[in-house]
């Protein structure tokens, strides 16, 4: 989350009051994150957050917004676009809950209580496991079709990008682990893998919680601007890749990893071969992060509010699980 593009009070006050949302008294630009331009939006009926597509276009939307709708009508805590009132007239790309706002694509959805746990204990991750197995089983029966638009084919795309960045040893890592990832792509476990609507971003700043420490309560996922059509196991990896690593060393967290998966496993037990396939996917998932951070970094755009992240920390992270590749019971 970041400010690419500035919108002002009075701009931002006419699109809440066209969707029935109250009158405008606070707006306040969020900082982190490098994709959209968000910012936090409190009216006399609630608190919302407008976004402000950066990089994604009015076609590709739509899969984003009514995947949130459908999962919040499934009961899974996300944020829950907002409509245009019945009878609003829908311009040229928009449809009911994708709006347009200084030329950009934009939505409102409602902010979600609680606030973020960055050093989650296994009772977090226990909460995020559950839920993220109800979120794949929820989204089941989702009409919409849109593949990973940062999965393999993005991979390949984007390496050759980033290598001119690369040490030799650097250069030598993700040329062999992204030729690895192409053959685990081409093998019949991974055509057997379970698929459909993934997170595909769901880290420990994309989740808010409720309750205590002790006796944390997941209140809500949110920025679903990754997701896509993929592999569940890619996406319980990249769960795991963040929520149950330590992040100096990256290496993985014995105990919060088997709190999280053994709360998704309550849920909706894995295959065989996900299970055969899991340490695979789980370097999957760190190159996948680590190409991004790379391009980000490297090839950076400009910001109102905009801070990098790290690429190294993902280099370890793929080290690590190359190491040692995690051992299912």
């Amino acid at each position: 989350m970041a400010v690419f593009t500035e919108v002002s009070e009075e701009e931002a006050g006419r699109l809440l009051q066209s969707l029935g949302l109250g009158t405008l008294t606070e707006l306040r630009g969020i900082e982190g994150g490098i994709e959209n331009t968000n910012y936090f939006a409190t009216t006399t009926d609630g608190r919302w957050v407008l976004t402000l597509f950066e990089r994604l276009t009015h076609a590709q939307l739509p899969f984003y917004l009514h995947l949130m709708k459908h999962l919040a009508q499934h009961g899974i805590p996300v944020p829950e676009p907002r409509a245009k009132l019945p009878g609003a007239p829908i311009r040229a790309g928009e449809d009911d809950l994708l709006h347009t706002l200084n030329g950009k694509p934009t939505a409102v959805v409602n902010r979600l209580p609680g606030k973020s746990e960055l050093a989650p204990t296994p009772a977090h991750c226990s909460a995020v496991g559950e839920m993220l197995a109800r979120m794949h089983l929820g989204g089941r029966d989702f009409e919409g079709r849109q593949p990973n638009l940062r999965g393999l084919p993005w991979w390949n795309e984007t390496v050759p990008v980033v290598l001119p960045y690369l040490t030799e040893e650097q250069s030598d890592l993700i040329r062999s682990e992204l030729a690895f990832q192409n053959h685990t792509a081409a093998s019949s476990a991974y055509a057997a893998l379970p698929s459909g609507p993934v997170h595909a971003d769901l880290f420990r700043d994309n989740a808010m919680f409720e309750g205590t420490r002790e006796q944390p309560v997941l209140s809500g996922v949110f920025d679903f601007y990754f997701a896509g059509i993929d592999t569940w196991l890619l996406d319980l990896s990249i769960t795991l890749n963040d929520w149950a690593i330590d992040l100096p060393s990256g290496r993985g967290d014995p105990a919060r990893t088997q709190a999280l998966l053994q709360a998704y496993e309550s849920v909706r037990p894995l295959t065989a071969p996900e299970r055969r396939l899991l340490p695979a996917m789980l370097r999957g998932g760190a190159l996948r992060f680590w190409i991004s951070r790379l391009w980000d970094y490297h090839l950076p755009r400009e910001a109102a509010m905009l801070k990098a992240h790290d690429p190294a920390h993902f280099e370890r992270v793929l080290q690590a699980r190359i190491a040692e590749p995690l051992q299912l019971t």
